[in-house]
């Protein structure tokens, strides 16, 4: 089975020059318009506000009262309002709104109709009034909306008939106030709920705390077998996630533990913590001992690691009545001592470090002003692949979804397009430039007709991570990114998506500022998490960050969220940890053409630069001091060489350095296999999954090692243009010091600092240290 690309398809970034904004955008252009960063799309909008004077009463001979409703018609294109009943003033005030461009008709058409009427040979029209196309104004915000007029309805021989309609007609911009909430002429044979499924919105994640519970000891438990040691454990229910301590070694009616257990949990606080206390009486049962019911709304709230007070909770448990009818529940004696609290301090971890689009504490106590502004266009997509059929023919619904910090924005559904236009723009707040925004593309596979049995997913078409780091300020980054995915077939290309992006700073000495601190809260390096912790906690974050998108109207699909959040990334796969094996060896590149040109002096190779070093040599020999200066300056003429060379495009995904060029079918059925394993044999199940659960460890590690030298070698590469001014004024201030002060003290003053004693040492992390996480790493391009 070949999993090869086709050689003809173009997997690279393509640098695209789009008219924005009415305006060609080109290298550090700035419009300043509030849509700079799309292009401009004339569209034609029908607002229907209301109609009066109308009789309740059909003409002729009919019985009953008037249904009325609107019908906006534009050539072969056509919507409707809502109806009323037995209504003589009926209110609408709905927008209608098609692109210019599709308009193949001269005249534009609201007809005012009667719904109970709909089979008589005039369609139930009630009035209708006619425009000219090429006589409807135009309206350019920020001017203000256009005022709806009174308009005589006249029947089709233009006769003047009863009654009133209130319209306003006009031909404006994406940037229309009218825009987001209009109906699309173009999409009309979507209704019902899939209207509000193919608009364009904003979410907002919820807001997540780490809840710590301490739970240190209990008192008094009655015990039901007093013949036997128990073995009593505490077990705390949060929502859909449970977790138990140890069993208590004090084997006695009145055990301790002072153990923590961590949930997450995301504000409002609608669910309430269930504490059990059980003991194990034999390999398979549990004799339960009482439990209590602690709601979230009174936890302390904490921004440092001060002990909360503590609390005893008393037990209860439920026993049956004396008619043995029911459950009563009766309470204990029995008391648990417990420390819970609200940790502000901790940054919530949704998705991977490596692409974490936020790194603020919880708490707004701790937040610091933001550094900028981040604002995308999502322009349109080109050569998006059929992702489903209808009537026998593939099609394409595709809409945008961008995740950076808490907020999500969704674009409005195209409806049957491989080359769909959006030209939305969207801002965001920043407060870390060392932080990722991802834009996906998706499939919808949710509108009216399409989900009968509810259980259709939105299909995944690609998506894009940028850094901002990676970008220059006030830049406006115009280009195609390619939408490459990993199926069981092999890497495939779905298309190409058009972004502009423009990364705003607001003060450039915060921005640089932030490269000395510590990528996360401190209270991360003060108290930190264990490996498994942060796993089981991001794995909880997900979940409820999924579980409430999907419950927003229109809601933000679980398949949706959890592509954006890469959720599941960390399982085994080949694939990655040969690209990380190849991203070490490309580390280790540099150090291995040194020695290969040391041993090229040694063995003579090239006489004249075999003498030169030995000239050298000698030089540093009779003059140390000039040792580390002279390493210093040429780390700073490299770094200053390389400027010329310096990346012109924002990082994207890469195939090559993901390994999905060449992949083996049984590699990409081991990545796309379930874990557990749905393979056959259950002994080898059992050995696949423990091999897989310790190959994505080593992966992890050979990732972060890959990470650390890719830092390294873009000190110097321009990849992170401010990390790498930073460090090359640091290099040149180095370098004079260095020459003036004698060698001697230097490395005398860094032997004693690095055996300074533990009382001078603090727990943060170092400036150089901090300043070495920000820098980017390839990390960004792997699929």
């Amino acid at each position: 089975m070949s999993t090869y690309p086709q050689e003809t398809e173009d997997f690279n970034l393509k640098e695209t020059k789009p008219t924005l904004g009415g305006g060609r955008v080109a290298g550090n252009d700035r419009l300043g318009t509030a849509f700079d960063l799309v292009e401009q799309m004339h569209y034609f909008y029908v607002r229907v506000v209301k109609a009066k004077e109308l009789s309740l009463k059909k003409d002729g001979n009919d019985k009953g009262n008037l249904h009325p409703f609107v019908e906006v018609q534009l050539g072969n294109l056509k919507g409707l309002t809502l109806h009323f009943e037995e209504r003589s003033s009926p209110e609408w005030n709905q927008v209608f709104v098609v692109l210019k461009d599709r308009i193949q008709s001269r005249i534009l058409e609201v007809c005012l109709k009667d719904k109970s009427r709909i089979g008589d040979s005039d369609g139930g029209l009630i009035g209708r009034v006619v425009f000219e196309i090429n006589e409807v104004p135009k309206r350019v915000p920020p001017d203000s909306p256009l005022a709806p007029q009174w308009y005589w309805l006249e029947n089709k021989k233009g006769e003047k008939v009863k009654g009133e309609l209130m319209l306003a007609v006009w031909i404006g911009t994406q940037a229309d106030e009218a825009f987001q909430e209009a109906l699309h002429l173009d999409a009309t044979s979507v209704n019902g709920h899939g209207v509000a499924n193919i608009k364009s919105k904003v979410y907002l994640s919820p807001r997540l705390w780490y809840l710590r519970i301490n739970v240190i000891e209990a008192q008094e438990l009655r015990i039901g077998n007093k013949m036997q040691q128990p073995e009593i454990y505490v077990r705390i229910t949060l929502g859909n996630v449970a977790l138990r301590t140890k069993n208590s070694l004090i084997k006695n009616v009145c055990p301790s533990w002072n153990e923590d257990l961590m949930f997450v949990v995301a504000e409002p606080f609608e669910d309430q913590l269930v504490l059990s206390v059980e003991d194990k009486v034999a390999p398979n049962k549990d004799e339960f001992l009482g439990k209590c019911v602690i709601a979230l709304q009174d936890v302390e709230k904490r921004v440092d690691f001060s002990t909360p007070i503590s609390k005893w909770y008393s037990l209860e448990k439920e026993v049956v009545s004396e008619g043995g009818n029911k459950k009563v529940s009766t309470k204990l004696n029995s008391k648990v001592h417990l420390r819970l609290s609200f940790d502000g301090g901790y940054h919530v971890l949704d998705e991977l470090t490596h692409y974490s689009s936020d790194l603020k504490a919880t708490s707004k106590e701790l937040w610091k002003p933001s550094i900028g502004v981040l604002e995308l266009g999502i322009l349109n997509a080109q050569g998006l692949s059929p992702m489903k059929t209808r009537d026998g023919c593939g099609i394409t619904d595709p809409y945008c979804v961008a995740k950076y910090g808490q907020k999500w924005i969704r674009t409005r559904t195209i409806l049957s397009s491989f080359n769909p236009k959006w030209n939305e723009q969207y801002t965001w707040e920043v407060f870390d430039p060392c932080t990722v925004i991802t834009i996906g593309v998706f499939d919808n596979c949710n509108l009216q007709g399409a989900d009968k049995n509810g259980k259709a997913r939105d299909s995944k078409i690609g998506k894009v991570r940028i850094r901002l780091s990676t970008l220059e300020t006030n830049r406006v980054y115009t280009h195609s990114y390619p939408l490459i995915v990993l199926t069981p077939a092999g890497v495939m290309k779905m298309g190409e998506i058009q972004l502009a992006v423009r990364f705003s700073c607001s003060s450039l000495f915060n921005m640089l500022a932030m490269y000395s601190q510590p990528l996360l809260p401190i209270m991360h390096y003060l108290h930190p998490l264990t490996y498994y912790q942060i796993d089981n906690l991001r794995h909880q974050a997900t979940q409820i960050v999924a579980t409430r998108l999907s419950r927003a109207e229109p809601p933000l699909r679980r398949e949706v969220v959890e592509y954006m959040l890469d959720v599941g990334s960390n399982l085994w796969s080949i694939r990655r940890s040969k690209a990380n094996y190849v991203r070490i060896a490309g580390v280790l590149s540099g150090l291995t053409a040194i020695c290969k040109w040391f041993n090229g002096i040694c063995t003579w190779k090239n006489p004249f630069a075999t003498v030169l070093v030995h000239i050298i040599f000698f030089l540093f020999v009779c003059f140390p001091r000039l040792i580390l200066s002279s390493i210093f300056a040429v780390v700073f003429l490299t770094g200053t060489w390389n400027y010329r060379m310096r990346p012109r495009k924002p990082p994207h995904m890469d195939i090559k350095l993901s390994q999905a060029e060449r992949v083996p079918w049984d590699e990409l059925d081991e990545e796309f296999d379930t874990l557990p394993t749905s393979r056959h044999n259950d002994a080898v199940r059992m050995r696949y999954d423990r091999l897989r659960s310790i190959g994505s460890i080593m992966q992890a590690v050979a990732g972060d090692l890959a990470n650390q030298g890719e830092r390294f070698y873009n000190l110097l590469s321009w990849r992170d243009p401010r990390a790498t001014a930073l460090f090359l004024i640091f290099c040149l201030v180095a370098s004079i010091v260095l020459y003036v002060i004698p060698s001697e003290v230097v490395v005398s003053v860094m032997g004693f600092y690095t055996m300074r004693h533990p009382k001078f040492r603090e727990k943060l992390p170092s400036v150089p240290f901090s300043f070495f996480r920000r820098l980017p790493a390839k990390t960004d391009s792997l699929l």
